[in-house]
């Protein structure tokens, strides 16, 4: 006697379970996301001034940008001079290795750029950079 299969049975054979597939999904979306640092663009351009003695350097996670008309620009959103400091202390506590790279235009008021470098150094960041392009100065 030959036995049939019925159409419910082979409907409840064919299913899959997904479990271990999704697990490895969000094991690999922490891995990721533990493994990114994330860096903070300034948000606007700034034409650099030209240096001889320039050293290419690896992004240092938070870029300040200072315009030529006195604006000060961090995370894509013009900032107060006076924020700079609680901003970058709050940050380094996440991140305890921050370092800051400053863009400031060729225009830029000098006054402004230290201005700035003392509330980056008065946070605690120690490795404090400015921005600048290669060439014949």
């Amino acid at each position: 006697m030959k036995q049939r299969l019925s159409l419910e049975t082979l409907e409840s054979d064919a299913e899959i379970d997904m479990t271990p597939m999704l697990d490895i999904v969000f094991i690999m979306l922490i891995f990721f996301i533990v493994s990114t640092s994330f860096i903070r663009e300034a948000g606007v351009d700034i034409e650099r001034p030209v240096s001889d003695t320039s050293e290419q350097k690896e992004s240092q996670g938070v870029m300040l940008a200072i315009t030529a008309d006195s604006e000060v620009w961090l995370d894509r959103q013009p900032v107060d001079v006076r924020m700079i400091r609680p901003t970058l202390e709050r940050l380094k506590v996440e991140q305890p290795d921050l370092g800051v790279m400053i863009q400031a235009d060729t225009d830029a008021r000098t006054g402004l750029l230290v201005k700035v470098m003392d509330q980056v150094r008065l946070s605690g960041v120690e490795q404090v950079s400015v921005a600048t392009r290669e060439g014949a100065g």
